[in-house]
């Protein structure tokens, strides 16, 4: 039986080349096609393919969000990222979100039918060359959350609102706290994360979601 595919991408020529590639080989068939994100959920709802190749950047939803959508609902569908993204933050938002695969554009034809392949099976694909930077990015992040697991919850309060870009006297009054008790809860809170300034502080928070843990 042949791989049955769907193709999410903005681009036409793209498409078509694609599916002139992935058809001529003979064990897939590419049962629809999309040119955005709303067109792909759509086709989705009527058709069920194995996998689903999936740009990044295209109109009305971009192809995070509907990746995200996709796992959300708790879909069968395999998700292969194709894009010309070689930024780590988006391998790293697609990897957490679910994909099974994230290849580039200038991956060549026996690299993307290995992927689809591999995800088909059950298993993952990286781009070879993606992979340095992805765990490089990984074992940064799990530094990141020893940092954290070492904040108290006032101290997360207050990294929240640091992020939030409140001045100390503000963060006091809204806490119900001196203004003295703050600037000790941000001199552990720096020490800690270990930066320097309020700065780097905030983008420590931005970055590791504290507004979203906290929440939680």
């Amino acid at each position: 039986m042949s791989i049955k595919l769907v193709l999410a991408d903005d681009h036409v020529l793209i498409r078509e080349g694609i599916k002139k590639l992935l058809e001529f080989d003979g064990s897939m068939e590419v049962i629809s096609e999309a040119g955005d994100g709303v067109e792909c959920l759509e086709v989705l709802k009527k058709v069920s393919p194995d996998v689903l190749l999936l740009d990044i950047n295209m109109p009305k939803i971009n192809g995070i969000d509907v990746l995200e959508e996709i796992k959300t609902n708790k879909s069968d569908i395999k998700v292969l990222m194709l894009t010309v993204h070689n930024e780590v933050e988006y391998l790293v938002k697609a990897v957490d979100i679910g994909a099974e695969g994230y290849i580039l554009k200038d991956a060549g034809f026996v690299e993307l039918k290995k992927a689809i392949n591999t995800i088909v099976e059950g298993g993952t694909y990286i781009q070879s060359n993606l992979i340095p930077s992805l765990n490089s990015r990984l074992i940064k992040r799990d530094i990141d959350k020893e940092k954290l697991a070492m904040l108290t919850r006032r101290e997360l309060e207050i990294l929240e609102q640091i992020a939030g870009g409140l001045f100390n006297k503000e963060i006091g009054n809204n806490l119900n706290i001196s203004e003295r008790t703050v600037k000790n809860h941000i001199s552990s809170i720096f020490k800690k994360i270990e930066v320097y300034d309020r700065t780097q502080a905030a983008v420590f928070a931005i970055k590791n979601n504290v507004v979203k843990l906290f929440e939680n």
